[in-house]
């Protein structure tokens, strides 16, 4: 068994904090979003949280045309095309990360940072009489923090020794072993549903129903107080009345008292071009939902017995 000052020296793959949260969990929060995710949800608002750590990043906004990153790149991975413009072959990327170092206007960068568990506390600790006046507190978010599952969990155990109230916002995309020992560690799931259908879930998230059932039903017979439904209404995969309706009797069945329900945005959209990646055709032409829109399922879900909010 490690001893504290060994496990504060322990690492975990880092995307974001956040100070100051208002919308994720009571309170007032510091969220810390983690890298990886198992799925690949085409609306995702962080997208450089999934797959591996080999995501670099590219902001042609903010680059001056110095072409220092080429000269440094050892690998050969960037060029300039016809219209002097910067291609990056990111399959042939060694993810040494020179040209983010290098870089004078920060226009590359690589997501995700490795800081020593010691480090993430002393962060959250600057806004413990905030978490305390609030009845706040810190989520770990994503990505999906069980990725990696080693050091979300030691993380997990370092905040509660430390008496700090953890929300953690989860797909439910995981291990049933690995929920089962870090539930003690967790105060409140902000649990997602994306989807009621089984094909449609997979195939387009990669996302297993029956997984996360199992798991929001292991949860939901523990303690179904700790557990908020949350649900991105996504036009074109589950902004119909029968799929929201059926989320709302999901958490009936599971005695889950609260669903939050997430208007599709599209502020993520510009990393997908800083990754080099499409962003979903099928979404590319899709305005925003306002919250008005989602309304009428505030009045349906508390016909349920639910308490439905729109957003966080």
């Amino acid at each position: 068994m490690r001893r504290p000052e060994e496990e504060a020296k322990l690492v975990v793959s880092v995307l974001e904090i956040e100070r100051f949260a208002l919308h994720d969990g009571p309170g007032i929060r510091t969220v810390v979003f983690l890298q990886g995710c198992p799925l690949f949800c085409p609306w995702c608002a962080n997208p450089e949280s999934q797959g591996s750590s080999k995501q670099l990043m590219y902001n042609e906004r903010k680059c001056v045309r110095c072409h220092i990153c080429i000269k440094q790149c050892s690998q050969q991975a960037i060029h300039l095309n016809e219209h002097n413009r910067l291609v990056f072959d990111r399959s042939l990327c060694g993810n040494c990360r020179l040209c983010g170092e290098l870089c004078p206007q920060q226009a590359i960068h690589f997501p995700g940072v490795n800081m020593e568990i010691a480090a993430v506390l002393a962060t959250v600790e600057k806004d413990r009489a905030y978490y305390e006046d609030s009845q706040g507190g810190v989520i770990l978010s994503g990505g999906e923090p069980f990725t990696r599952y080693d050091g979300f969990l030691t993380l997990l155990k370092a905040l509660k020794a430390g008496r700090l109230h953890v929300a953690v916002e989860t797909t439910g995309q995981t291990g049933l072993t690995k929920l089962m020992e870090a539930e003690p560690y967790i105060d409140l799931f902000l649990f997602d549903i994306k989807h009621v259908n089984d094909e449609i879930l997979k195939a387009t998230t990669g996302a297993e129903l029956g997984v996360i059932l199992n798991n929001l039903a292991y949860l939901a017979k523990k303690n179904p107080q700790k557990i908020i439904i949350r649900t991105p209404v996504i036009p074109g995969f589950n902004y119909e009345v029968a799929v929201l309706e059926g989320i709302f009797d999901l958490a009936v069945r599971y005695r889950i008292k609260e669903v939050h329900l997430l208007p599709y945005h599209t502020l993520g959209r510009n990393k997908y071009e800083q990754l080099g990646r499409v962003y979903a055709y099928s979404l590319a032409t899709v305005n925003m939902l306002a919250p008005s829109e989602l309304a009428p399922y505030v009045a349906s879900g508390a016909a349920k017995g639910l308490r439905v909010m729109i957003g966080g």
